[in-house]
């Protein structure tokens, strides 16, 4: 089984567009969504339906912070920029997709694979996985083979052998990595929606179970387009210029 892992979508329709056929043309047998589907972006609405649309296909989805916001109101550690679109964009769904977001779970499992926003100790806290520290933190909470996070906007991968030794490291996009089972480890495929590391190309990342890789992908796209519709909308000038330089 091939499965695409997207996160952090952030009502980005370019962009989500530009991975879901990309993810597709490599192999996509399966999907899963890690989150934070509204927020930043000029597209929620959009973006939503087309994870409901997976979701009724067989899809599993997790709820994101940005998306709890959206349902009951911000966090009161939110940043102005983000407190700002959580309202605009409450006002662009409709009940049936606010209802759709209130639905999702934390965290699901299946088997050996566990799939959350922001970290396996406290999912409802939204601590972010700052470095190896707290990848192993996760890792320890869940007791899974392989867990699958968003929230940090960066592609990452951490592992911890079977004597307790921990390692990370940034991947390449394109490379299969092996993750064999007698490790545990904590995929972070970076962000669909809002890449943070320099690079404004989309992230995701694709797992094949039967071989035991993970491969990370970037996919380049129209971010001009998406960050057009930002200054369109009146949101925050700073977001669409987030989507231009990667950061």
């Amino acid at each position: 089984m091939i499965t695409a892992f997207i996160a952090d979508l952030h009502a980005n329709r370019e962009a989500v567009e530009a991975v879901l056929e990309h993810a597709r043309a490599q192999g996509a047998q399966r999907w899963v969504l890690l989150g934070d589907f509204v927020g930043y972006g000029a597209d929620p609405a959009w973006v939503v339906d087309q994870v409901r649309e997976l979701v009724k296909a067989g899809a599993i989805a997790v709820m994101g912070n940005h998306d709890q916001a959206v349902v009951r109101g911000a966090a009161p550690g939110m940043r102005p920029d983000a407190r700002y679109v959580v309202e605009w964009t409450r006002a662009q769904l409709d009940t049936t997709q606010l209802d759709f977001l209130a639905s999702l779970p934390m965290t699901q499992r299946q088997g050996n694979q566990v799939y959350v926003h922001a970290n396996g100790w406290a999912p409802a806290g939204w601590e972010y996985i700052q470095g190896r520290s707290d990848a192993v933190r996760s890792m320890q909470a869940v007791d899974a083979c392989y867990t699958f996070c968003g929230h940090m906007h960066e592609p990452k991968l951490f592992h911890v052998s079977s004597t307790g030794k921990a390692g990370d490291f940034v991947p390449t996009a394109g490379v299969a990595i092996p993750v064999p089972p007698h490790r545990q480890w904590l995929v972070i495929p970076g962000s669909a929606g809002q890449p943070r590391d320099g690079n404004p190309a989309a992230c995701y990342a694709m797992f094949d179970e039967g071989a035991a890789t993970v491969t990370y992908h970037r996919v380049p796209y129209d971010h001009q387009s998406a960050g057009a519709k930002i200054l369109e909308a009146n949101l925050p000038q700073r977001l669409a210029s987030r989507l231009e330089d990667g950061h």
